[in-house]
């Protein structure tokens, strides 16, 4: 059942949050801190839930009741992306950003990105980097988007890594009007298949600030994609299909640069292999 939202009455709301949620009883109250304690008062939360049967919506009415800026509803859906695109019809800002239930933000990012926009052209697309955490509470990577030039990202994550988190991008709304909206059949690459519509049209521009924090958890769909080896399948799917719109020399220059970065994947493995070979044939002739 459809929850109706509750309007925001905070004066100068300019960046609508959006967060996807199903059965997130266990994150939901840390993600609504995570906005809070940005101490940001021009912001919206937009909580978009997939019919939860958990407590999540008991927990997102209890903070909706005391904080104006958190709005929410509440109705099955036919997955993250459908959710997403319901939370950008229903927001009120002009820049848009996504908080997975269970990521976070670093201090005063929000308030630095809504100093940022006014001096940017529209429609632009923004990122910085990104912590990527591990079940242990350790920082394993950053991700870096240096460059994010439709070409540039087409060569591939290990050439010119692509924003891999949402908690570190934000873009202007009217983006999607020539970018279009996320794929609702995309359960996993929807993201990326977005990026790279959305570069291939706005200004964009890398800041090399640390402003995301990605939980990869074990049990999250994201992690369960990784550990069955699809991932990788599934974002070369995707670069495949936009390398087909570049024609000429160009498509030859990407085509070139993503094979070269192949073949040295493979020299490394197999060097790597043949070291791991090397070692256990010594370690046996040494303990015979």
């Amino acid at each position: 059942m459809m929850i109706q939202p509750t309007v925001s009455n905070q004066p100068g709301t300019l960046l609508s949050i959006i967060t996807p949620v199903y059965n997130g009883e266990k994150y939901i109250e840390k993600c609504i801190q995570a906005v809070l304690n940005q101490q940001c008062d021009r912001v919206e939360h937009l909580i978009v839930d997939g019919g939860s049967t958990d407590r999540t919506i008991e927990i997102v009415k209890h903070y909706a009741e005391q904080y104006p800026h958190i709005r929410w509803i509440s109705e099955k859906d036919r997955g993250q992306s459908d959710a997403m695109n319901k939370g950008i019809a229903l927001a009120n800002s002009e820049i848009i950003t996504f908080l997975n239930v269970d990521d976070f933000y670093e201090p005063n990012v929000l308030n630095r990105i809504l100093e940022i926009f006014p001096t940017l052209p529209n429609p632009s697309f923004i990122a910085g980097n990104c912590k990527v955490w591990n079940d242990d509470g350790k920082v394993t990577g950053i991700n870096k988007p240096k460059k994010l030039g439709f070409k540039d990202l087409l060569m591939g994550f290990h050439v010119n890594p692509f924003p891999m988190n949402p908690s570190a991008y934000f873009y202007h709304r009217s983006l999607h009007d020539q970018a279009g909206l996320y794929d609702v059949d995309d359960h996993y690459t929807m993201d990326l298949d977005f990026i790279i519509r959305a570069v291939r049209v706005a200004h964009t521009q890398y800041f090399d600030e640390d402003w995301g924090n990605y939980q990869m958890l074990q049990g999250t769909k994201t992690m369960s994609d990784t550990a069955r080896n699809t991932d990788r399948d599934r974002v070369e799917e995707v670069l495949k299909k936009y390398r087909k719109s570049i024609l000429g020399l160009e498509k030859i220059a990407v085509e070139l640069v993503f094979h070269i970065y192949k073949i040295r994947r493979a020299i490394k493995w197999f060097l790597i292999r043949r070291r791991d070979q090397l070692k256990l044939a010594t370690t046996s002739l040494l303990s015979s």
